[in-house]
C-alpha cells in the first residue's frame, strides 16, 4: 500500500482552520517571520509577544517551539527563542536540498499521478493565473492570495508522490525558501517572468516529460537563488 497524500480540493483551497489557539499563534508567527516583520536574529520575548498574538505565555511558547521544529525559530536554553539567521551559504544549503528533493517528488508524481492529480495540477494553476492577473492589476493587497496559490501549486506538483517525507521535507524547505524569496522580490535585484516558468512546468508535467519537468523545476528553483545572490551581503548576515 502507498501513501499518495489525498488530493486537495483546490477551487476552495484555503488553508484549514486551525484547531487550537497555540496552532493559531504558530501560523501568525510564522507568516511573520517569513514576510521579515520579526527579522532574523531578532529575540522573541514571550512577555510582549503574548499580548500581540492575543494568547498565553504556555501557549505562546508552544507555538514557539513548533517554528523550532521548522528551523524558524532557534531555542537558547534558558535564555528564551530567537528568529533562526539568514545567510547565502544557508540559502543555496536549502535551494541544493530543495532541487534533489522536489524534482523527485515531481518524477514520482509524474510515474504514479492518475488523471485526478492530473486535473488538480490543472486547476491550480488555473487559480494560481487568476491571483497573478489581480495582483498586476496593481492591488498589493492580492499579494497573499498570489503566495497561498504559488505554495498550492507547488504542492500539488508533488502530492501524487507514494513519499510521505518526500512531501514534508518539501514543506519544510519550501517555506525556508520563502524567507529568502520575499527579500528577492522586495528588492527585485532581477526580472523574471514567473509566470512563464510555470506555464513551463506544467505544460511538461501535462505532456508527462519527467526530464523536461524536473529540468525546468531545477531552473525555476535556482532563478531565485539567483535573485538572492544579487542582495547585498550586509542583507543576508
Amino acid at each position: 500500500m502507498n501513501d499518495i497524500a489525498a488530493l486537495p480540493d483546490i477551487a476552495g483551497s484555503q488553508p484549514d482552520e486551525p484547531k487550537t489557539l497555540a496552532e493559531a499563534a504558530y501560523r501568525r508567527l510564522r507568516r511573520d517571520i517569513i514576510e521579515g516583520i520579526h527579522p532574523p536574529g531578532e529575540k522573541l520575548r514571550v512577555e510582549h509577544l503574548k499580548d500581540h498574538y492575543a494568547v498565553g505565555a504556555g501557549t505562546l511558547r508552544e507555538a514557539l517551539q513548533l517554528l523550532v521544529t521548522d528551523a524558524l525559530v532557534v531555542a537558547q536554553g534558558q535564555r528564551g527563542f530567537r528568529v533562526a539567521p539568514i545567510s547565502l551559504d544557508d540559502f543555496e544549503d536549502i535551494t541544493r536540498t530543495r532541487v534533489l528533493l522536489e524534482t523527485e517528488a515531481l518524477k514520482q508524481s509524474i510515474e504514479c499521478g492518475e488523471d485526478a492529480w492530473e486535473a488538480n495540477v490543472v486547476a491550480a494553476f488555473h487559480m494560481l493565473s487568476r491571483a497573478e492577473t489581480k495582483l498586476e492589476e496593481g492591488n498589493e493587497g492580492n499579494r497573499e492570495e498570489w503566495e497561498l496559490r504559488n505554495q498550492t501549486f507547488h504542492e500539488v506538483l508533488i502530492s501524487a508522490s507514494p513519499s510521505r517525507w518526500c512531501r514534508h521535507f518539501q514543506n519544510i524547505l519550501y517555506l525556508q525558501s520563502e524567507r529568502y524569496r520575499r527579500l528577492s522580490l522586495f528588492r527585485q535585484p532581477i526580472s523574471r517572468d514567473v509566470h512563464s516558468e510555470h506555464q513551463a512546468i506544467l505544460d511538461a508535467v501535462l505532456a508527462r516529460d519527467v526530464e523536461a519537468a524536473t529540468s525546468i523545476l531545477t531552473e525555476h528553483i535556482l532563478r531565485t537563488l539567483e535573485a538572492v545572490r544579487q542582495i547585498p551581503s550586509d542583507v543576508l548576515s
